[in-house]
C-alpha cells in the first residue's frame, strides 16, 4: 500500500534492532567475500599481469616467443570476457552451467565468481603498475647479475604492488558493493539478508535504507583503513630514499 511505502527513520532504527543478527550475518558475509575475493583476484591478476607484461625479445628463442604468445593471448582473452560482462550474469551462468559438472552450492560458487572477476581488474592494475617501473631498474639489477625471476620478485614487483596500492585497495571497496550481485545463486550476503527481511516485513524503504547505511560504513571503514596503509607505504619508501 501507499502507507507502507512512506519513509519512517524511527521505524528504520527499529527494523535494525529487531534484526540485528540477519544484518550482522550479511555484513559478515559479505566482508568474508570482499576480503578473499580480493586475495584471490590480486593472486590471480598478479600471474596474469606478469604474463601480460612479458616483452617478447629478438633474442628470444621460438618456443619461448610461441608459449609469450600463447600466455598474452590467454590473458587478453580472460580479461576481455571478464571486464566486459556484469558479475550477475557470470554468476548465473557458471553456477548453473557447471553445477552438473562439479555439484557446487552457490557460496562455493560465488567465492570462485568474485574472484575470478576481481582477477581480470588485478590483471590490468598489476600491468599498469609493472610498466609504471622504470626501465632502468631491471638493467641495474641485471648489471649486478641478478636473474630476471630475482629481479621481478625483488626490484620490479615490490614497486609496482606499491604504485598501483590505490587501484588495488580500490577494488575491495568495488567487492563490497558488487558482491551484492552474488545474491542470485543464493549467497547469504547483506543484500540477501536485506531482500529477505523486506520480503517478510513488508517495509522496503526503512529496510533497504538500513542496507544503505551498513554498506555505506562498510567502505568509508574500508576507505580509511586503506588510506593509512598508503600513508604507512608511502612514508617508508621517503625513509628508504632518504636514507639511500
Amino acid at each position: 500500500s501507499r502507507e507502507d511505502m512512506t519513509f519512517d527513520l524511527l521505524r528504520c532504527w527499529q527494523i535494525f534492532q529487531e534484526n540485528i543478527a540477519m544484518f550482522m550475518s550479511g555484513v559478515q558475509v559479505t566482508l568474508i567475500y570482499a576480503i578473499i575475493g580480493t586475495l584471490a583476484g590480486f593472486i590471480i591478476g598478479l600471474i596474469l599481469g606478469g604474463i601480460r607484461a612479458l616483452e617478447i625479445n629478438d633474442s628470444d628463442s621460438t618456443p619461448v616467443k610461441v608459449l609469450k604468445r600463447i600466455g598474452r593471448l590467454f590473458t587478453s582473452l580472460y580479461i576481455w570476457v571478464f571486464r566486459g560482462t556484469p558479475m550477475m550474469v557470470q554468476a548465473m551462468f557458471l553456477y548453473y552451467g557447471l553445477q552438473p559438472v562439479i555439484g557446487w552450492n552457490g557460496p562455493t560458487a560465488g567465492l570462485f565468481v568474485i574472484s575470478i572477476n576481481t582477477g581480470a581488474y588485478m590483471a590490468e592494475i598489476i600491468r599498469s603498475g609493472l610498466q609504471s617501473v622504470d626501465s632502468g631498474q631491471s638493467e641495474a639489477a641485471k648489471s649486478l647479475g641478478m636473474s630476471t625471476l630475482q629481479t621481478m620478485v625483488h626490484i620490479i614487483f615490490p614497486q609496482a604492488i606499491r604504485n598501483a596500492f590505490p587501484s588495488i585497495g580500490n577494488q575491495l571497496i568495488v567487492n563490497i558493493k558488487d558482491s551484492s550481485m552474488l545474491s542470485v545463486i543464493w549467497v547469504l550476503d547483506l543484500f540477501f539478508q536485506s531482500q529477505s527481511l523486506a520480503g517478510s516485513n513488508y517495509r522496503p524503504v526503512e529496510t533497504y535504507f538500513v542496507a544503505t547505511v551498513l554498506y555505506l560504513i562498510l567502505t568509508t571503514i574500508a576507505t580509511l583503513l586503506l588510506n593509512f596503509i598508503e600513508k604507512r607505504m608511502n612514508m617508508k619508501s621517503e625513509t628508504r630514499d632518504l636514507c639511500a
